[in-house]
């Protein structure tokens, strides 16, 4: 029986494991209760006996595999978290590793090795049959996040002058052939990729016609060194379940399929998102150490263009020094700013990475923000403006509160978009660089277009 999201008040009660379950394997492993640990994890599905080694102390992590012994399945590595995998496959012994290695698929069995030292990684490979061997290190040379790292090498191939009877009785007959597949692609005597033949119009074909006559030829294919973000618009563009891998001689090498696309979108989903915050590739099993030495290069770029924006101020000090409450009213100027500009930032950040934003629709993106700017700055400058003269009793402060609102959301609006595009432009994520330079932008404009026209017109 799986115990899953049971009064754990967890949102999606297909995955979350329960504080039950939790305790109950963290009591069986100190006790050494095999029988009970069987019961408990015996019959959970690889993700989610996946989701319950990422709860568990590292140490607990590798008796757990130890004490399951044969019944773990090795699907479940593929399954972890990035951080969590590498601890996990670095505690296995070598044998282990590699009888992991030749029960999974190509993919999976790259996902395991790539991050391991060139030392372990050789010795593991050398305990692998050398067919297995041989395409492994193939994948693993080609580039860090590209469809040679992503694609299964395992997929059936047949000649075009096969007849369907012939494809099938293969098929039938073959013992090594992938766990599941949903078509056939049909090569050359040099493995050129000629077309594909879906499984479903095989098997509705008559055994006499040949292969050449019901392929498809009109093939979205993926270069070997194609980026995996470039990979998943491809699929996300033409809807596609599958796509051959094909090398610079246009030979088939691989097949990337949908499941690891979609692993592909939420891992770069997230990779924007963290970047956004400035954690990078940061993950919750990360060690404190490794944590802080990520957060403090992007922390002491902040502490230097916050002291930009206090030296802005410094340079209006006598102003404030004689209407204190203009230091009251400062924050706000500067909070609405970063918050309208990070708005927007967020938007095209985003446009930027799947491709909607570019030079052909700049302009009319740019113009967009810039009158939502002013039209949000129009507004909050009335709401401003009445309530500071009800707090204040000053219809003049009022006006300088509301005039500055409305330059530093229109700032906020131009600054939000042309900030991305232009780190973009020089090869620089905008993800990770954006965040510190609108906000600085923001508030730099915030308090100079405040502190500037009160000292102007109040002072």
């Amino acid at each position: 029986m799986q115990e899953l999201g049971e009064d754990t008040g967890a949102g999606d009660e297909a995955t979350a494991v329960s504080q039950e379950l939790l305790k109950g394997v963290e009591a069986a492993l100190e006790a050494g209760d095999d029988e009970a640990l069987h019961g408990l994890v015996g019959d959970l599905h690889e993700a989610d006996l996946a989701d319950l080694m990422e709860l568990l102390r590292p140490d607990e992590r590798t008796e757990l595999i130890n004490r399951l012994g044969a019944d773990f399945e090795f699907a479940t590595l593929s399954e972890l978290d990035e951080t969590v995998r590498d601890q996990v496959v670095e505690a296995m012994p070598n044998e282990q590793v590699a009888e992991a290695v030749r029960e999974l698929e190509s993919d999976d069995a790259v996902y395991l090795l790539e991050n391991l030292e060139e030392g372990e990684k050789s010795d593991i490979l050398s305990r692998v049959p050398k067919g297995e061997r041989a395409q492994l290190e193939r994948s693993l040379a080609y580039p860090e996040d590209s469809a040679g790292r992503l694609m299964r090498t395992e997929f059936i191939a047949v000649p075009p002058f096969w007849t369907v009877g012939q494809a099938i009785d293969y098929m039938r007959e073959t013992d090594d052939l992938p766990d599941s597949f949903s078509e056939l692609y049909v090569i050359d005597p040099a493995v050129h990729l000629l077309g594909e033949v879906a499984l479903a119009r095989l098997l509705r074909t008559k055994r006499p016609v040949a292969i050449e006559e019901i392929m498809e030829r009109d093939l979205k294919t993926v270069a070997v060194t194609l980026d995996q973000e470039e990979v998943a618009r491809l699929f996300e563009r033409y809807d596609l379940y599958s796509a051959p891998v094909v090398d610079e001689d246009a030979r088939l090498v691989g097949v990337v399929t949908v499941d690891d696309v979609v692993e592909v979108i939420q891992e770069e989903a997230e990779e924007d998102i963290k970047r956004l915050g400035g954690v990078g590739d940061e993950s919750i099993a990360d060690t404190v150490l490794r944590i802080a030495g990520r957060r403090f290069p992007w922390l002491l770029v902040n502490l230097a263009t916050s002291l930009l924006a206090s030296a802005v101020i410094s340079a209006f000090d006598a102003t404030i020094e004689q209407m204190v409450a203009l230091a009251v009213l400062m924050p706000i100027v500067a909070s609405m700013g970063g918050n309208a500009g990070t708005q927007t930032m967020t938007i095209a950040v985003r446009a930027l990475a799947t491709r909607e934003l570019s030079i052909v629709n700049a302009r009319r993106i740019i113009s967009r923000e810039v009158i939502v700017g002013m039209l949000n700055g129009l507004m909050f400058a009335l709401i401003m403006g009445v309530v500071t003269y009800l707090w204040f009793g000053s219809g003049g402060l009022g006006l300088v509160i509301a005039a500055a609102m409305v330059i530093n959301l229109l700032v906020a609006g131009l600054f939000g978009i042309i900030i991305p595009m232009t780190l973009e432009h020089y090869d620089i994520d905008p993800a990770i660089a954006s965040s510190v330079f609108v906000t600085t932008v923001t508030d730099v404009v915030g308090f100079f277009a405040f502190l500037g026209i009160a000292a102007v017109w109040l002072v």
